[in-house]
């Protein structure tokens, strides 16, 4: 569970991150999953976009990834998402403590 003062710190090294991973129609699914799971490990923080053309909510899809990816959603703006792991073999993010 992230504090406010970590989720602050992650969403200013978000601000400037493109999103690397789109949701269109066919939303969320397993194959989907494990590619954020494999890109989460290399780099800790990323954004994921939701087209406009998706049925899928993005607080909740945002929500539902973060669970199957144990990672953490550090916020939701518009139709972008932002997630964080700390990685266990590529860690660069040193979040502070409090």
């Amino acid at each position: 569970m992230l504090s406010n003062n970590q989720r602050k710190f992650l969403k200013k090294i978000a601000h400037p991150l493109k999103p690397i991973f789109q949701v269109g129609k066919t939303g969320v699914h397993d194959q989907f999953i494990d590619e954020i799971d494999h890109v989460l490990e290399k780099r800790e923080l990323i954004k994921v976009q939701f087209l406009q053309n998706t049925f899928e909510d993005p607080t909740e899809a945002g929500s539902e990834i973060s669970k199957r990816t144990n990672s953490e959603l550090v916020q939701v703006i518009g139709h972008t998402a932002v997630l964080y792991r700390q990685s266990k073999e590529h860690k660069r993010i040193d979040i502070p403590n409090k």
